[in-house]
């Protein structure tokens, strides 16, 4: 008798072991310190805001959501350090990241620990899809448009609507995102009937440009072209107009979408136009702005946290339908999402390619020293 009692309360301490986790933890991959922090705090800001919501009505399969979110500091090598500590922490699923060379790193990790991630604003084509079998990654996703979209955006544009003839690039040869950009612009540009007339590249970090735009200068282009980080882009623009570059337009791509641009760059900004994401004058998401807003006494730092939330919102579909926390459970829902409700509009994720199905995207000008909305623009094939 005796025997049989220390027996079952053996059985119950190992049942107390083993006892199912009481959250749902999902991962946040995440710069939150160095150049790219502001876009990365906005997102954090963004989930925890949103994770409390979900929370406050119950949560998810009964169970509340815990966000565990680290520093990425936009490097590969740290990215794929804290992707393995966020598996070993059992997430179900990542945010994240930003950054397409830091997306397609953290696949090394992913791929064969089956763990899902939903990239933010990396654009990239490769993050997705893998080069060399050209087959698609089973673990990744994202909620933005890619690289070759986005491309062919700016390209439009400045056929279109500027009227651009000839156009030269200003690209930064380190980065995945910029040698993307520019690549993808550059054959829209020349199948629109445009010509390219200069591509000069630089390494990430160089912040003079003086010699290479002088260079761009003599071709005499209508539109400069700069598929660059803020930081990047603003020196670029008030170095070139300090050369006398004063008729030739600006256009970049989603990694100009921060205060710093204008901060750095001045009033050799104004005038300036992206292609962005998503634009706080977006009337489908006023009420979350405000939101945020009220919360946080900023307005969010666009798009990248409206990109993490419609990745969370993604996941916690995935879950719902799933019935089940299993990883491979929430990328088979992942893979055949259709018409799902997230902050900005419907999500539909291809499963040929793991990026979501028309996404639309916004051109945004610089004016009187602020973001400004210009126009929704649909490419014409």
């Amino acid at each position: 008798m005796v025997l049989s009692l220390i027996l079952i309360f053996a059985l119950a301490v190992v049942g107390c072991g083993q006892k199912a986790p009481q959250t749902i933890k999902i991962g946040h991959a995440v710069a939150l310190t160095g150049g790219s922090s502001m876009w990365g705090q906005a997102e954090k800001n963004a989930l925890d805001m949103e994770i409390a919501k979900i929370n406050e009505k119950g949560g998810v399969l009964g169970k509340k959501i815990e966000l565990v979110a680290y520093d990425t500091k936009a490097d590969q090598t740290e990215a794929v350090n804290v992707t393995k500590r966020m598996i070993g922490d059992k997430v179900v699923a990542i945010i994240g990241p930003g950054q397409s060379g830091v997306a397609i790193a953290m696949t090394s990790v992913t791929e064969p620990a089956g763990i899902p991630f939903l990239a933010t604003t990396a654009t990239n084509p490769k993050v997705t899809v893998d080069e060399k079998s050209g087959k698609v990654r089973k673990t990744a996703f994202r909620t933005c448009f890619i690289d070759p979209f986005q491309g062919k955006v700016a390209a439009q544009f400045a056929l279109k609507e500027l009227q651009a003839k000839k156009a030269a690039v200003l690209f930064d040869i380190g980065s995945d995102y910029s040698q993307g950009l520019k690549q993808f612009f550059v054959e829209a540009f020349k199948k629109g009937g445009g010509e390219i007339v200069a591509e000069e590249a630089f390494r990430s970090e160089e912040l003079d440009y003086r010699a290479i735009l002088g260079k761009i200068k003599e071709k005499q282009p209508d539109v400069l072209f700069i598929p660059t980080m803020q930081k990047e882009a603003a020196m670029a623009m008030k170095q070139a107009r300090d050369l006398g570059m004063t008729d030739v337009k600006f256009l970049g791509g989603d990694g100009w979408a921060s205060p710093d641009l204008i901060t750095l760059g001045g009033s050799a900004t104004e005038g300036a136009y992206y292609v962005n994401l998503a634009s706080l004058e977006d009337p489908g998401i006023q009420e979350w702005i405000k939101a945020y807003k009220e919360k946080y006494k900023m307005d969010p730092v666009m798009p990248n946290p409206v990109m993490a939330v419609d990745g969370l919102l993604a996941v916690v579909e995935a879950i719902k339908r799933a019935n089940s926390t299993e990883p491979a459970k929430i990328i088979a829902e992942l893979e055949k999402m259709k018409d799902v409700p997230v902050l900005t509009g419907k999500l539909t994720i291809d499963p040929n390619t793991h990026n979501p199905l028309n996404k639309p995207a916004v051109i945004e000008k610089i004016k009187d020293g602020k973001f400004v909305f210009h126009a929704r623009f649909v490419t014409t094939d």
